[in-house]
């Protein structure tokens, strides 16, 4: 029988930094989910998060040398890709292999299928860059036990609360409790702004989803589509971010994810998809075409132009 969760006390919600908090996930069994009374959400990936941990102790458990941490990582690592290629198989032709800058990937999220797919790309073609990958929480929590293996992969994984999860947490606006998970979803976002930063200084690589969240199209409806409803700045606000630093100049790229027929929002084991590269979007264009001189924080149109350079890749019914 699994450990049943611990809990954080209301006082530790209140003041423990996020930085404490995730170490409390990762290595003494809290769950922040049950502590702000949304346990179904965890639950809900349970059965991923236990077949993810019992693959990557198995990778690591059945490879050597041991006693060499840095070849038996590379051993590990080239294991999973080749059991990873035949349960999860995809394609990844024309993916950039050898980018001088850091490089931050952007990708339509139509199921959990593609994260799978996306690691093994990740692993197989880009070797030793690390990579960084902003995860919801109910899935962080879910691997977060395993995440000093996941790391040894290469892979550093930090928590988000998207605007889906928050809406199902169902908490109530102005008690204590929803002032602290408020905090933490923005203390999360920070984390996130600084690993982005430093993995971009060291030519690292970041994978995000713009739509932050499960959809089956690009766009999330027509009307965003024809510029009718706003769209989620996700990529406008990390660029804005990261170009705040004049050193930086890491380059986007949009990534068309291609579902098999028949998919559903599961991992879809042994049916192949396609990760498919759009046109890159260079820091020195971006900077150029998007900055507003009168709002530096502001990138004009670089999410919907960001979005059009995936729906681009794929058939019309996967837009909007």
């Amino acid at each position: 029988m699994a450990q049943k969760k611990n809990v954080f006390t209301k006082k530790e919600l209140e003041e423990l930094p996020a930085a404490k908090i995730i170490d409390k996930l990762q290595h003494e069994n809290y769950s922040l989910l049950d502590s702000l009374g949304a346990e179904d959400l965890r639950k809900e990936m349970v059965p991923v998060g236990k077949a993810c941990n019992t693959a990557i102790n198995y990778f690591f458990r059945t490879t050597g040398p041991k006693n060499d941490p840095e070849k038996h990582n590379t051993a590990a690592r080239k294991k999973l890709v080749k059991v990873l290629s035949k349960i999860t198989p995809g394609s990844y032709a024309g993916m950039p292999k050898d980018a001088q800058n850091g490089l931050v990937i952007g990708f339509n999220h139509p199921s959990l299928g593609e994260i799978a797919r996306i690691l093994t790309m990740k692993i197989d073609i880009m070797g030793e860059k690390p990579m960084y990958f902003p995860v919801n929480l109910p899935w962080y929590e879910s691997l977060a036990p395993n995440f000093d293996r996941i790391k040894r992969l290469g892979i550093v994984i930090t928590p988000t609360i998207t605007p889906s999860t928050w809406k199902k947490m169902n908490l109530e606006e102005g008690t204590k409790l929803y002032e602290a998970a408020n905090r933490l979803k923005h203390e999360f976002r920070d984390i996130y702004t600084d690993l982005s930063h430093d993995a971009m200084k060291n030519g690292g690589v970041i994978f995000v989803a713009p739509s932050a969240t499960r959809q089956t199209t690009v766009f999330k409806s027509e009307k965003v589509f024809k510029k009718e409803d706003p769209i989620i700045p996700t990529m406008s606000v990390l660029a804005s971010k990261l170009y705040s630093d004049p050193q930086i100049k890491c380059d986007f790229l949009p990534m068309a994810v291609l579902p098999p027929d028949g998919y559903k929002r599961g991992l879809n084991f042994r049916k192949k998809y396609k990760l498919i590269p759009g046109e890159i979007m260079t820091s020195t264009e971006i900077r150029k075409k998007y900055y507003d001189a009168s709002n530096p924080g502001h990138l004009d149109g670089f999410d919907w132009d960001f979005h059009m350079r995936i729906a681009e890749k794929l058939p019309k019914k996967f837009w909007y």
